[in-house]
């Protein structure tokens, strides 16, 4: 059996007494139900512990697997600087799965580590485990910005390492839920976030990872969560395999949401299999959302589907197209999406084209093959992606941020010739504070500049 057991572990620093220094009190079920899932992984009697951490090194492109032969840390960042602890890693396993993870197309391994210290999202688990008698190596793995699949997919790896080198392994998954739970919470209150909870809760409860693949991006993003990736991963090292599930504990009295769950391994179970069922789920999605375009996202994806597959551009627009892409001129941005993750998003302030259906077609090809946050959109990837198309309104001049709305009106934020520009009713981007910054900084331009403001309005198409 390749996985005894799992468990899902939050890591608020504060319920350690030398930190939280009597308000541990405040979350005293978690630090219960802390103890309890220790002990029993101490029962399990594992070999190795495999610890997914959302704070350790994370890339975008990248999981980082920690190096070297081991590694201690302490709560100093804290203000407990004598709460310490020494981990030693398990190297044999460490290559196994990078091997795994490279047979499977996942960039894995021990490059780029930046700080070899254990961080708080590893360390707090440890610290219970070790209190609990459990002294067995770890193998340290971070997130990254790849898929909900691509994370199950490293824990299938994972566990298939386990099983060739034959050793009893925990998975322990480090991750809070939500930050956006309460408006005197320190990261303040969003609907999404008591949404989240729950839905990451039932899944605990009932053991149904199927809901931790397929939930909705935006609302996660917006729900300010921590864990997800880090679960993601620990259901693909208990793919295959029966668990008896038990959600152990669940507060959220800090306006942050902890979880604590124990999943043993009862053994084969080809029924959750959940990577085909995820995989299934999407084709369907994006089969409805592409019969459902509009002739706009039609236009940009045949843009960029004939660059990708030929190397050069469309010489001529397609027959009809409706009078508003042709006989007018607009700027236009593109956004490209893949796994609810952008994926490139070039446009055009203003006309540069004949028409906006040109304008389309330019910005198409430059959002999939020259946004420099991203590498070119590859064959592999077409069949993933999601469009959304941004026509612009003329820009007006206004004279104070009072007169912009972040779900009507786009800004741009100008000095000079720097000019930065942001568009409406965009995830994460809820006031218009924020949305000024962001488009100062894209500007180059610096707060103590003078700058000028201008809002327009866009059509979106989806």
């Amino acid at each position: 059996m390749p996985i005894i057991g799992a468990v899902i572990l939050p890591h608020p620093p504060l319920i350690i007494p030398t930190v939280g220094r009597g308000q541990e009190q405040q979350v005293q079920s978690t630090i219960d139900a802390y103890r309890a899932a220790a002990q029993q992984v101490a029962e399990w009697k594992p070999e190795v512990l495999i610890v997914s951490s959302p704070h350790t090194v994370m890339y975008a492109d990248y999981f980082h697997i920690s190096p070297g032969a081991g590694a201690s840390g302490s709560m100093a960042s804290f203000g407990a600087p004598q709460t310490r602890l020494e981990v030693r890693y398990d190297a044999e396993l460490r290559q196994e799965l990078i091997r795994r993870a490279e047979a499977a197309g996942l960039r894995a391994g021990t490059l780029g580590e930046r700080d070899p210290s254990l961080d708080h999202g590893t360390f707090l688990p440890l610290w219970f485990l070790q209190e609990a008698g459990i002294t067995c190596p770890i193998l340290r793995v971070g997130l990254s910005g790849f898929s909900p699949l691509q994370h199950y997919q490293l824990g299938q790896c994972a566990a298939k390492a386990v099983d060739k080198l034959g050793c009893r392994a925990v998975f322990v998954a480090s991750g809070d839920l939500s930050h956006k739970l309460r408006d005197d919470g320190p990261y303040g209150y969003a609907p999404e976030g008591p949404v989240f909870d729950r839905r990451v809760t039932a899944a605990m409860e009932s053991g149904d990872f199927l809901q931790l693949l397929t939930m909705d991006p935006a609302l996660c993003d917006r729900a300010a969560e921590c864990g997800l990736r880090s679960f993601q991963m620990m259901a693909g090292a208990l793919d295959g395999l029966g668990v008896k599930p038990e959600l152990l504990s669940y507060e959220d009295v800090t306006g942050v949401g902890y979880g604590v769950a124990t999943f043993a391994v009862t053994g084969p179970d080809e029924s959750r299999r959940f990577a085909a069922q995820c995989e299934e789920l999407e084709r369907t999605r994006l089969a409805e959302r592409r019969a459902a375009e509009d002739p706009w996202v039609r236009l940009v994806r045949l843009s960029l589907e004939t660059f990708v597959r030929t190397g050069k551009r469309l010489d001529h627009l397609p027959d009809g197209l409706p009078s508003e892409l042709t006989s007018r001129t607009a700027g236009a941005f593109v956004s490209l999406h893949a796994h609810g993750q952008l994926r490139g998003c070039i446009g055009t302030t203003g006309p540069t084209t004949a028409s906006v259906a040109w304008e389309i077609v330019q910005n198409a090809v430059s959002a999939g093959a020259r946004d420099p946050r991203f590498p070119p959109v590859t064959k592999l990837e077409l069949n993933q992606l999601e469009y959304s198309v941004d026509v612009l309104g003329e820009p007006e001049p206004i004279s104070s941020p009072a007169q912009l709305d972040v779900k009507k009106y786009g800004v741009i934020v100008s000095c000079g010739n720097r000019r930065g520009l942001l568009l409406p009713d965009l995830d994460s981007v809820d006031t218009v504070e924020q949305q000024i910054d962001i488009a100062r900084q894209k500007g180059g331009i610096s707060a103590r500049e003078k700058y000028v403001l201008e809002r327009f309005e866009v059509v979106r198409h989806t």
